[in-house]
């Protein structure tokens, strides 16, 4: 059992909402009656959860999610830390609870096959010939990504589609295993490569968190990014005291600020050009 004071919540579900702005208000009210900060995402397609409260009080708000049924089979990660690692609570409507543009991608009726993490393992341990994909952002793998893990350089995941002429011929045929934070991405980019023809597609299961509360750090190399102000967490699921650059909010690696670029509240190298221009 965690000696941490607060529990921290991630997790989404796709389902067919409407009355989108009532769903907003009861929402909001639940988690700030519960003392809950942190930001939920609400659109047509589903919710899209970050959160984070005193144990006791994520205790309380999960009994008030069981008794909503379109919540039913909500599947929510739990880390956690001696602060709430968010500033204030946000319930925001969305057209999608993970921003794609892409016709014809449901996750709800054409999902591409889970691979749990114990057996991403086991392929790694055995050696098995396949690709892995990260989906994330450029700043997000910088931070830590897989053993061997290809990564497309994107700037917002609305890119994803840009990248598969770069992947290796071979792709089509091998399997193919996407990773993300959580999972909400591979949720629509692993069914794209299935309508793109990539015949073997796999999406790791609840993604890097999940891996490492099941796995741990093995074959993983870094830390993992998250959106809210412990920026990074540990194989460990513990923050790991990354820091932001003042300027451009770029999360800094050691390297980083070692760097002669990097000026403590002023600039880093990733906008040290920006500044002197």
């Amino acid at each position: 059992m965690s000696c941490s004071q607060y529990t921290n919540l991630s997790g989404y579900k796709f389902v067919t909402l409407s009355h989108l702005t009532e769903i907003k208000a009861l929402l909001l009210n639940l988690c700030k009656k519960n003392h809950i900060k942190g930001t939920i995402l609400v659109a047509p397609e589903g919710i899209n959860i970050n959160l984070s409260g005193a144990d006791d009080h994520v205790k309380a708000l999960l009994d008030s999610f069981a008794e909503i049924s379109w919540l039913e089979g909500l599947s929510l990660k739990k880390t956690f830390s001696d602060y709430i690692p968010f500033n204030r609570m946000l319930v925001r409507l969305k057209k999608e609870i993970i921003a794609f543009d892409q016709k014809g991608i449901d996750p709800k009726s054409n999902p591409a096959p889970y691979i749990e993490p114990e057996e991403l393992k086991k392929w790694y341990d055995q050696n098995k010939d396949f690709i892995i994909l990260d989906t994330r952002n450029d700043y997000e793998v910088k931070i830590g990504t897989f053993k061997n893990a290809l990564n497309p350089d994107l700037k917002t995941f609305k890119k994803f589609t840009e990248t598969i002429q770069s992947l290796p011929p071979e792709a089509r045929e091998l399997p193919v295993v996407t990773f993300c934070t959580g999972g909400v991405r591979c949720e629509k980019a692993a069914p794209f490569l299935k309508k793109e023809g990539f015949k073997k597609v796999y999406q790791l299961d609840g993604g890097i968190i999940n891996y490492f509360q099941k796995v741990g750090k093995e074959h993983y190399e870094g830390d993992c990014f998250v959106f809210d102000k412990r920026l990074a967490i540990t194989p460990d699921c513990k923050p790991n005291g990354m820091v932001q650059c003042y300027r451009c909010r770029s999360p800094l690696t050691d390297q980083e600020r070692q760097s002669q670029h990097y000026k403590p509240n002023i600039s880093c190298p990733n906008c040290i050009n920006r500044v002197a221009s």
